[in-house]
């Protein structure tokens, strides 16, 4: 069955409990696993899932996200009906404000649905570490005849009051939403999980844009998706479903292998899903030929190692890294390498992040930390060792990890010749 597909991506977030990464950029736009960065996710399944027609909606300190849109997905030009746009916040509502929620960011974009005359409309956050057959999930929706379908993971109960949760009855029809409630109600048969919300829906278009043309005229709404919209279908006993996560399978991926999504809203959990590549079989396997994981075509030479002295030896250990690394007789261990980065003599990096274009300095050490762009460590540094130290100089979360401001990164310009 072929299907008129629309993939509207939700990528203006401000990423605040990110900070001091999402400073300078939104939440999307911010580097992981290496050479990538997290909107990269959501571009890559849908394009792995054959859906070629794109929307990606920005606002918050779009510019970092805008500029790698436009040097790594371009698509198009002589099939026109396959295109990835980026849409800025335009205050096309009579109050000419920002985006209200995620619901009054699509019906201020209503117009390209309109235009599109789509049969589905695929509405997704771009905020997320995960592999998704999206064409799996349209399967689903198209099976169950449903309105909507919510794509949900299947999360250990204790953990409900973190979550906006789904109660579904035995055939996965939603029943209600309970949000960050702890005695949200479990999945039937299932006792020990709750239904999680991933925040990515699939609408039959009839009933998206009667949905939004009602919220919009609805004064007391707050303008979200899981706080209005869906709970209005589902108390009008519209047909609303929730795909299980867990029953996705991704092309290449052994038969056991489990679904993998991270939320990454927190330094913690941004660390931790930068450390969860490292692993002889990580949980994200990058290296899946039938999914790949696209980003943009850097130019870049391969990484380099040299010295092999005793104290001066060029090496890493169960740790990724990018094109144009040099490690100079420095020693990296459990760690991800952004692209360009400069590890000289006798350094030595543990358990961190380092984006790209850092320059790590002679007998530096640094530990459980994460470097954005740019950042200069002088010779003899100690970052993550003396964490009193750290908080004076550095943002250091709870837990210990140290993250150090990075600085922008000069764009080339042209010259003219007088």
């Amino acid at each position: 069955m072929e299907l008129r597909v629309l993939g509207i991506i939700l990528a203006g977030g401000k990423g605040t409990r990110l900070y001091p990464l999402t400073k300078e950029r939104a939440k999307p736009a911010v580097p992981f696993g290496g050479k990538y960065r997290i909107v990269d996710f959501v571009l890559s399944n849908f394009i792995n899932s054959g859906i070629y027609s794109l929307y990606v909606l920005t606002q918050f300190r779009s510019q970092s996200l805008l500029q790698h849109l436009n040097e790594g997905w371009q698509i198009g030009g002589i099939l026109k009906n396959q295109f990835i746009i980026s849409v800025p916040a335009q205050m096309r509502s009579p109050g000419e404000h920002w985006y209200q929620g995620t619901a009054d960011a699509i019906y201020q974009n209503i117009n390209l649905i309109e235009q599109a005359g789509p049969e589905v409309v695929a509405i997704f956050g771009a905020d997320h570490i995960y592999r998704m057959n999206i064409a799996h999930m349209i399967a689903d929706h198209q099976r169950t005849q449903a309105s909507c379908t919510v794509a949900a993971i299947p999360v250990p109960g204790k953990h409900a009051h973190e979550f906006g949760v789904i109660e579904t009855g035995p055939d996965n029809r939603i029943l209600a939403f309970h949000e960050k409630n702890p005695d949200a109600p479990r999945i039937p048969g299932d006792p020990d999980h709750v239904f999680a919300s991933m925040g990515n829906y699939l609408f039959s278009t009839h009933a998206l844009l009667k949905a939004l043309h009602e919220d919009a005229a609805n004064d007391e709404s707050s303008r979200d998706f899981g706080r209005d919209i869906l709970p209005r279908l589902v108390a009008d006993r519209q047909a609303v479903y929730a795909y299980d996560f867990q029953t996705n399978k991704i092309p290449g991926e052994p038969a056991e292998a489990q679904p993998y999504w991270r939320d990454v809203g927190t330094i913690e959990a941004y660390w931790e899903a930068n450390m969860d590549l490292r692993a002889v079989k990580p949980s994200l396997n990058l290296y899946n030929r039938q999914w790949p994981l696209r980003t943009n075509s850097y130019p870049d030479p391969p990484a380099k190692f040299t010295f092999d002295d005793e104290h001066r030896r060029g090496e890493a250990v169960d740790s990724i890294v990018s094109g144009g690394c040099i490690l100079s007789g420095g020693r990296v261990r459990n760690s991800i390498l952004g692209r360009g980065v400069r590890v000289h003599a006798a350094a030595s990096i543990e358990d961190s992040v380092i984006l790209d274009n850092c320059d790590i300095g002679r007998r530096v050490k640094i530990r459980r930390a994460i470097l954005d762009k740019n950042v200069r460590v002088p010779p003899d540094s100690t970052i993550g060792y003396d964490l009193e130290q750290d908080r004076r100089l550095y943002h250091v979360t709870e837990t210990g990890i140290v993250v150090v401001e990075g600085n922008r990164t000069p764009v080339d310009i042209s010259s003219v010749f007088v």
